[in-house]
């Protein structure tokens, strides 16, 4: 089912962000209430860092795509913007998608 997001750069970015997406979510929705209502505070230390971790190979690869599919800044700072909404990288993959099916279309 993956395999088919690691085949190119973009790809791996898309997959990255699906995955820092998802680790952001948990931790709003699952380990900070885990941690402040209940005192369990390893919930957010460990979900905390994947999510540090996977948000660094987002901006990683954000620069990365940029610069190999040409993007305008304007599209780079919508994508990162994206990273700091809960539900935007969810959104921006489906721009990204729909950009994607254009261009096979042309």
């Amino acid at each position: 089912m993956f395999t088919q997001f690691l085949k190119t750069n973009l790809g791996k970015f898309r997959l990255i962000a699906l995955l820092e997406g998802i680790s952001y979510l948990f931790l709003l929705c699952v380990a900070m209430p885990l941690k402040y209502y209940f005192g369990f505070e390893l919930a957010v230390k460990y979900t905390g860092w994947m999510h540090g971790i996977l948000f660094v190979a987002y901006g990683i690869f954000l620069l990365i795509v940029w610069n190999q599919y040409k993007w305008s800044f304007k599209k780079a700072v919508i994508a990162f913007g994206a990273s700091l909404i809960p539900f935007g990288t969810f959104v921006f993959d489906k721009q990204l998608r729909n950009d994607e099916s254009q261009n096979t279309q042309d």
